[in-house]
């Protein structure tokens, strides 16, 4: 359902065709909301024909020119009900936590040169967040809107903090592991073999926690 409120926010923002909504989301809200040009322009002609958002009459009608649409008043009556309506976080699902679980029965075999590649990849991204920073956040640049923009911005640059350094730690713990195939033993942990202990009502096991049996 989010496509959709992500292309109105941008219309509201500011009135767009289809390839600047596009370039829009390659700039910015692709960061953190990726789409397609194919998946926009689908979500426009549904927008379009739901009454939520209009196609702006040309000032000079030309062939081929591209029509550039605005949000009606009902697109921005949905659009604050959506911001308002309560929503549960998203569960974390990343393959490379999942890949790290199967390495640790199957061997290790290509996973730290992928780590390390991980590594440089969220680092350029990092670099890229705070660059806008500096270019879009000064000091002192503090309305409303710049805020909530900010505050989006921030999310961005302590999740890949929060990788980088992760990362790094999970290579340090690579530079640790003894050579060859991991040992078939019992899984443990402080109440003893994974098969023997209790589940909690209520409660689930984290990322890095002992197979079920």
């Amino acid at each position: 359902m989010s496509l959709p409120h992500a292309i109105l926010t941008a219309l509201v923002e500011k009135p767009s065709s289809g390839l600047e909504l596009t370039r829009r989301f390659d700039r910015s809200i692709g960061y953190f909301w990726s789409a397609t040009h194919q998946q926009i322009y689908r979500e426009l002609g549904r927008l379009e024909s739901e009454g939520l958002i209009r196609a702006l009459p040309a000032e000079q009608p030309a062939r081929g020119q591209k029509k550039s649409y605005e949000v009606l008043p009902a697109g921005r009556a949905e659009l604050a009900r959506w911001t308002a309506e309560p929503q549960d976080p998203r569960p974390l699902r990343d393959a490379m936590l999942l890949r790290l679980r199967a390495a640790a029965v199957v061997g290790t075999t290509g996973v730290e040169a992928d780590l390390r590649r991980h590594l440089e990849l969220h680092a350029r991204q990092l670099a890229e967040y705070e660059e806008i920073e500096r270019r879009d956040f000064p000091p002192g640049k503090d309305g409303t809107g710049d805020r909530l923009r900010h505050l989006v911005l921030r999310a961005g640059i302590d999740l890949e903090t929060f990788w980088t350094g992760w990362l790094r730690h999970a290579l340090a713990e690579f530079a640790e592991l003894p050579a060859g195939p991991p040992a078939r033993e019992p899984v443990t942990g402080a109440a003893g073999p994974a098969e023997e202990r209790p589940a909690t009502p209520g409660t689930r096991p984290g990322p890095g926690a002992a197979p079920d049996a």
